[in-house]
């Protein structure tokens, strides 16, 4: 997918599933106004993936956002979806993580198979017992 994931991983992480922003990104004012430019850039600079380490989510060409957060750190991924969403396979995933950290994603395709991959992915991970 894109460079910023593959760039950034560490030894031994390799990807499990990747996403990006879903189509419907596309039909908006902002979209509309700018001749669609912001939003093919919107779509060409955001990747969303699961390793078998992190959730990595990066936005943005000039102004970046990115969360970074370790498996261990997750708490929970929300989703959020309209009608529409549900028909045309769209929605906003919310990474809810340890310490009160809470950030959503808007228009992301597929969220359903993205919360699915994060939880197979935890189910993976090593039980602590003290």
């Amino acid at each position: 997918m894109g460079g910023y994931v593959q760039d950034n991983l560490i030894s031994g992480e390799k990807v499990v599933y990747e996403t990006r922003l879903h189509w419907i990104a596309f039909l908006s004012l902002r979209g509309l106004l700018t001749l669609w430019i912001l939003s093919l850039i919107d779509y060409w600079t955001s990747e969303f993936a699961i390793t078998n380490k992190r959730v990595i989510v990066k936005m943005g060409l000039v102004r970046r956002h990115t969360l970074e957060l370790n498996l261990q750190r997750v708490e929970s991924v929300s989703v959020d979806q309209t009608i529409m969403g549900r028909i045309l396979g769209y929605g906003t995933i919310t990474i809810i993580g340890t310490g009160g950290t809470r950030e959503p994603f808007r228009r992301i395709a597929h969220p359903l198979e993205f919360r699915k991959a994060v939880e197979e992915q935890l189910s993976l991970l090593p039980v602590y017992r003290p």
